[in-house]
């Protein structure tokens, strides 16, 4: 998204983004819901309910907004990646937090993901 872009709501994101899931077969479901319009969206991409990883658009050098891996789920640990997420969550009412069941869930937010 560019500069002089408007933004899309959040609500009519994440709409968009469970139904292009669901159309391909996976699962999608919304675990934290944030501010209708302008709510930051964190992204859980798994499979199976397995090998999660968290992404959230940061801004970038170009003054955009891109896609980031900010945390990934420790198979030896995985309290610990739904505890980031809910304390993330917590912190910021605003934030919306969508998991994407699917393989390669990272294509439906625009980036090359993980191929299982």
């Amino acid at each position: 998204m560019s500069e002089g872009e408007a933004r899309l709501p959040a609500h009519v994101e994440i709409s968009g983004l469970i139904r292009a899931v669901q159309a391909e077969g996976g699962f999608a479901t919304v675990l934290s819901k944030g501010e209708r319009d302008a709510g930051t969206i964190l992204v859980i991409c798994c499979e199976n309910g397995r090998n999660g990883r968290l992404y959230e658009r940061m801004p970038d050098l170009d003054g955009g907004r891109k896609w980031t891996l900010t945390k990934s789920e420790d198979f030896e640990k995985p309290l610990e990646f739904s505890e980031y997420w809910q304390r993330r969550a917590n912190s910021d009412p605003d934030c919306w937090v969508l998991e994407l069941d699917i393989d390669n869930g990272e294509r439906f937010v625009g980036i090359k993901g993980t191929e299982s």
